[in-house]
């Protein structure tokens, strides 16, 4: 059984710090709840499943028993998968808050809804795959934010100035990207003003590379994403995913979705983004939502990157993590075996 003494101090926090929340404000907790496609998973996801469901409702209890009249609860049927458009009441309930915490399963960051009710002025962070634990006080959720937004803004910076980027691993990856003319962003995890949004864990910086420049090879070690049992790789040609192998059950799902053969879901197959991770309190591999956050880390994203600043619109959008890379921009070295160099310190 879920233990409120677990979750309520951070919860709380995540309100009142990470979101700056004022007496004022409306407060929405969002939830999607498995289905019967769900109950089909292994038995180890489905109760992970079902106890954020739990969390996300004790959240709740949590939230109104603070803010009386100011919090209210949503749940919808779960979505095959993160990028992809919740049910349109879904969306329209996502119109009428404030503040909306969204502690799903399926992320819906690069979602029009998403977009739709940041646009109007929310503020939203987006949590798919967020656990208790993530809460504690050695959690990510507990870390100085602070420090982590001045680390991801000088990233960023960086990133924006950069014409072009390329990583390495001793894994096997090595893959190029162009980044020339697009920006790159901060994921704080600190989210005061209208319209801001962004994952809680937060912690990085990212950027969208420019369609059809991804070239070369992305190699996922085994433990880093959700049933990831073996190595994964992906092989990009002129900006898409040409070959997806190995991966165990994770690598057989991936291979379903993008279905290489199929032209119609050639925009599942865009290299969406590149992101570094700067949370030094996020340490889980085998969760995305934090693993990306790692420090020292590097993730590539498919799919969708029109809400980001790309210009490919997509049903999927799914982040692979990297440990230990070298990240090179214009040629100098920024990251080496997940280690900063110290000229960008």
């Amino acid at each position: 059984m879920l233990n409120r003494e677990e979750i309520e101090t951070g919860i709380l926090n995540l309100l009142t710090v990470n979101m700056g929340y004022r007496p004022e404000e409306t407060v929405l907790v969002l939830n999607d709840i498995p289905g019967k496609e769900e109950w089909n998973l292994e038995s180890h996801k489905v109760a992970e499943i079902v106890r954020r469901s739990l969390m996300a409702r004790l959240a709740f209890e949590i939230l109104r028993e603070k803010f009386p009249r100011k919090v209210s609860y949503y749940v919808y049927p779960m979505v095959r998968q993160s990028g992809m458009e919740p049910p349109p009441e879904a969306a329209y309930e996502l119109l009428k808050y404030d503040v909306i915490l969204a502690m799903t399963t399926r992320s819906l960051s690069h979602t029009n809804a998403r977009k739709a009710a940041t646009d109007k002025g929310a503020r939203l962070a987006s949590m798919p795959g967020l656990l208790p634990e993530m809460l504690s006080p050695s959690g990510p959720l507990a870390a100085d934010y602070a420090a982590i937004k001045e680390e991801s803004e000088r990233l960023a910076s960086l990133l924006t100035a950069a014409r072009s980027a390329r990583i390495l691993t001793k894994k096997g990856t090595n893959l190029s990207l162009s980044l020339e003319g697009r920006a790159g962003e901060a994921d704080t995890g600190l989210y005061l003003n209208p319209g801001e949004w962004g994952n809680l864990p937060g912690g990085e910086a990212y950027i969208a590379p420019i369609e059809g420049s991804a070239q070369g090879k992305l190699v996922v070690p085994a433990g880093w994403g959700s049933s990831l049992t073996e190595d994964l790789v992906l092989v990009f040609e002129e900006g898409y995913v040409v070959e997806c192998q190995g991966g165990g059950l994770a690598g057989e799902r991936l291979r379903d979705l993008l279905d290489l053969k199929d032209p119609k879901l050639k925009h599942r197959r865009n290299c969406a983004e590149l992101g570094i991770g700067t949370n030094p309190q996020a340490r889980r591999a085998d969760i995305v939502l934090e693993a990306e956050k790692i420090k020292g880390t590097v993730h590539v994203a498919i799919g969708d990157n029109a809400h980001i600043g790309g210009n490919t619109e997509s049903d999927l959008h799914t982040d692979f993590v990297i440990p230990d890379p070298t990240l090179i921009l214009d040629g100098q070295v920024l990251i080496e075996k997940g280690k900063y160099r110290e000229v960008w310190r």
